[in-house]
Formats: structure tokens, sequence, C-alpha cells
């Protein structure tokens, strides 16, 4: 008896399913297509400085006027969290959380170690150091690495001041930063740090601004970080915008993570067993 031979089907066009999947690989094709191409270089404009410099300069108004940490948990947009000025765009979330048994002391001396940063916050931080000391400030050296599709490597400078106020029962520690260069070749013999404001645009400043207070369920905490990176190139937002929207949040979501996990680790053994 003959067999009748096992003829394959294509799926009908009209399957949903088939739809998607076909919408799936052109979505796929069109991002790798837009990431092969050569992004133009980008450049920080005066613009966009002032327009960072005046956002900024609102924001530290309001929290010399109130530097408690308000709510238990969150991670949140402020201001939308993302937005375009002149020559740039601007990126604001705030990050809050509860620890329970950890101090404003426990807290002051973990945000002022920064010469151990690299090992509470890796491998976000690759190395950090003090290039000046000067007790409730510092001049602070770090590089770091961002990565979403694509890794980066920046080398950084910050100002940073802290300290306790009210007896102890509350303190802050704002870091500003002063330059930011974009590493090629990290770690090989050729190795560089790209003009600074001439690179890539994923990061030319950066500010942050904790806030800490001793409550009776623990230390509450909370962070505000302000950036600002290039704009999206045209044609590109479809891809680039959820990306650039994403990644501060994401990054101080990590942020705060990693320092509730450094601020118990500190506490006695058996504190942290019960």
């Amino acid at each position: 008896m003959r067999r009748k031979a096992l003829r394959l089907s294509s799926p009908p066009r009209h399957n949903p399913v088939v739809k998607r999947i076909s919408r799936l690989h052109w979505w796929m094709a069109a991002t790798l297509a837009a990431l092969a191409a050569p992004a133009p270089a980008a450049r920080l404009t005066q613009p966009a400085e002032r327009a960072f410099d005046s956002y900024v300069a609102e924001v530290e108004a309001r929290l010399a006027k109130d530097r408690t940490a308000s709510v238990p948990y969150l991670v949140d947009p402020v201001n939308g969290g993302s937005w375009s000025v002149p020559g740039g765009r601007l990126h604001h979330w705030r990050a809050a959380a509860l620890v329970p048994g950890a101090t404003t002391e426990d807290m002051l001396a973990l945000l002022r170690d920064h010469d151990h940063h690299a090992r509470f916050y890796a491998p976000e931080v690759v190395s950090s150091g003090v290039l000046r000391n000067g007790g409730n400030s510092a001049t602070v050296a770090m590089r770091f690495q961002k990565h979403r599709i694509v890794t980066v490597v920046l080398d950084a400078e910050f100002e940073s001041r802290s300290g306790l106020l009210e007896g102890g029962r509350r303190g802050f520690s704002f870091s500003r930063s002063t330059h930011l260069w974009q590493v090629d070749r990290p770690g090989s013999p050729e190795e560089r740090r790209r003009p600074e404001g001439e690179d890539d645009g994923f990061l030319w400043r950066l500010n942050s601004y904790w806030s800490f207070e001793q409550t009776a369920g623990g230390l509450r905490m909370e962070c505000e970080a302000v950036s600002l990176t290039r704009d999206v190139p045209a044609g590109l937002g479809w891809l680039i915008i959820p990306i650039i929207r994403t990644l501060p949040r994401d990054s101080l979501q990590f942020t705060m993570a990693a320092t509730r996990n450094a601020l118990v680790a500190r506490r006695p053994e058996h504190d942290r067993a019960n």
C-alpha cells in the first residue's frame, strides 16, 4: 500500500499568532539595523548646561526646605521622569525605602566610604576613590558602567557634601558631578577618554541628593537623581525613548537596593538574624 506523502501547508496569513510573530521579526530586524548604524556624535551645548543648572537650582531650593524622606517605599518619576530641553534631555527620578535596624550614623558612614563604593555598588561602580577629603565635603573620582543593549564606561568626578542634622535624627548627602568622560576600549592598552562633552551623549551630568531620617521603624532614606543626556537622534525615537526613560529608573532602583543591602550587612550578625 502506497503511503500518501505528508504535505506541510503554510499557516494561514490571517492567523493572529503569525501576524504577531511577523511583527516581532520586523521589530527585531529594525532594531538591529538601527543599532548597527553609527549614531551621530553628540556635543554638550551651553543651552543644555543652562537648562540642567536652572532645574537643579530649583530642586536644591526645594530640598533645602525639606530633607525628610516622606514615603515608606517608591521608585517614581518626577515631572514625568524625562523631557527634552534645548540641546539635550533631562531626567529626574526619586526612590525611597525603609531599612529596619539601620541608623543615620550607618547611612552617613556608608555614603562617605568612597574608597569602597565599588564593593557595595558593583557591577555599576567599577572603581572609586577620594581625591580630596574635607570631612563634611569631598572630591570623589569614580569609574562606572551602564548597560542597556550596549555597555558604556564613564569616568567621573563629583563634589560631595554630607552631614547630620537635628542632633543626628536626620542626615543628608549631596553629590554633584563636575567632570564626566566617556571611555573608549576600557582596560586595554588603547584605552582613552573622549573630550568632555564630545561623545555619544549617554551621560553629561549626574547629581544625587540623599536625605534620611531615624524613625521608630528604622532608617527611612530617599534619593533623588537628576541627570542630563543627549536628546533622541532623529528617526530613532521609537527605539531610544523607551530605553532612556527606563535606564535612570533602573539605575536608581539598583542603587537603592544596593544601599539597603550594604546597610543590612553593616548590622551585627545577631541583629540581622532577628
